[in-house]
C-alpha cells in the first residue's frame, strides 16, 4: 500500500513559525507519508475580482492539494481572539471552488502560540469555519501548544512530554480514520 499522502496547511506565513514547527512534529509523529504543503499567498478575495477573473489559479493549485490528499493537518496561531488572515482567506477561496475539496476529509487541527493558552479560541473559529467546507475533523481534546516559545529545543522539536504524547495520539488517530 502507498503511503497515504498529506496536505499540511500553516496558518502563519512566517517561515520559522512555531506552527510550522509543529507540523514538523506532527509528520514525524505519523510517520511515511507523501506530504505536501500548502501555499496561503494569495491574493484576498474579491467578488469583483472572482467574477472578472474567475478564480485564481493558486486557489485552484490549493483545493486541487486538498482534494488529493488524504488527509490534511492545519495548525495555525490565534490572531486576536481568531486564525489569522492568511488562513480566513484561503478558506473563503477555497469554499468558491466548485466540488467541496474538504467534504468528507480527515482534517487535524491544533494550534501553537506564545500565549498561555496556547491558541484555544483560535482553533474555536478554525473549528466554525470548517464546518460549512464539511470537513471531517478528527474530535478529541484539542491540542493547544501554549508559550510555545518554550516548547521547542533548538532543532524545533516539541520538548514537552505531553504535548507529545497528545501529537502521538492525534496522529494515531489520523492513521486509523484514513486507515
Amino acid at each position: 500500500m502507498a503511503d497515504p499522502r498529506i496536505l499540511t496547511i500553516s496558518g502563519s506565513l512566517r517561515s520559522g513559525s512555531y506552527n510550522r514547527m509543529l507540523l514538523r512534529e506532527a509528520l514525524r509523529a505519523f510517520g511515511p507519508a507523501e506530504v505536501a504543503e500548502a501555499d496561503l499567498r494569495l491574493p484576498l478575495y474579491d467578488g469583483d475580482l472572482e467574477q472578472a477573473e474567475g478564480v485564481p489559479d493558486a486557489v485552484e493549485r490549493l483545493a486541487e492539494q486538498i482534494g488529493k490528499a488524504d488527509a490534511v493537518i492545519i495548525a495555525s496561531p490565534e490572531y486576536n481572539k481568531g486564525i489569522t488572515g492568511a488562513l480566513k482567506n484561503a478558506l473563503d477561496w477555497v469554499s468558491r471552488v466548485p466540488g467541496g475539496a474538504f467534504r468528507g476529509k480527515p482534517t487535524v487541527v491544533m494550534s501553537a502560540n506564545s500565549g498561555r493558552t496556547g491558541g484555544e479560541a483560535g482553533q474555536y473559529m478554525l473549528l466554525s469555519c470548517l464546518v460549512p467546507l464539511q470537513a471531517d475533523v478528527l474530535p478529541g481534546p484539542m491540542l493547544c501548544v501554549a508559550a510555545a516559545d518554550n516548547e521547542f529545543d533548538t532543532d524545533g522539536k516539541l520538548a514537552n512530554e505531553q504535548y507529545q504524547k497528545e501529537l502521538q495520539g492525534k496522529m494515531q488517530a489520523l492513521r486509523d480514520r484514513i486507515a
